[in-house]
């Protein structure tokens, strides 16, 4: 119900998700380095299957940013090792009185299967009523760095 620069607010910086988005444990701003097409993140991403957890630390580049349509980060990493594709794409779009988030997330591994699409997919379910009350509440920009 809210409207698309208000929703892209929260999905153009990546220092904003782990407040809505549980498995974005930590974002946090770096410098940013000559290739890179934009602003940096280091991102500590976190996964539990019942008594298995995984963490991964990826660093992401904005590389497209078209507010308040489309915002996409891609995993660049330069330490000269060849690292798996990760890529995050948002896209809101106008829909009714409000507008409509879509989230792409490309990793281009191995490891993941249909058990860990499917602990995704059940994520990004339990994310979208913690987005949503953070849309409702006030509009502080300030701290993002905790849990709403």
């Amino acid at each position: 119900p809210y409207a698309p620069d208000q929703l892209f607010a929260w999905v153009e910086d990546l220092d904003r998700y782990p407040r809505w988005l549980d498995i974005v444990a930590r974002a946090v701003p770096v410098e940013a380095h000559p290739d890179d097409e934009g602003p940096a993140w280091s991102v500590d991403l976190r996964g539990r299957l019942g008594r298995l957890a995984r963490s991964k630390r990826l660093r992401m580049v904005r590389t497209v940013h078209d507010p308040p349509r489309e915002v996409r980060f891609e995993r660049r990493e330069h330490d000269g090792r060849q690292h798996a594709d990760w890529v995050l794409r948002a896209s809101v779009a106008p829909e009714g009185g409000g507008s409509r988030l879509t989230m792409d997330l490309h990793y281009g591994g191995g490891l993941i299967g249909p058990v860990i699409e499917r602990l995704l997919a059940d994520e990004v379910e339990r994310s979208r009523p913690r987005l949503l009350g953070l849309l409702a509440g006030p509009a502080d920009r300030g701290d993002v760095s905790g849990r709403a």
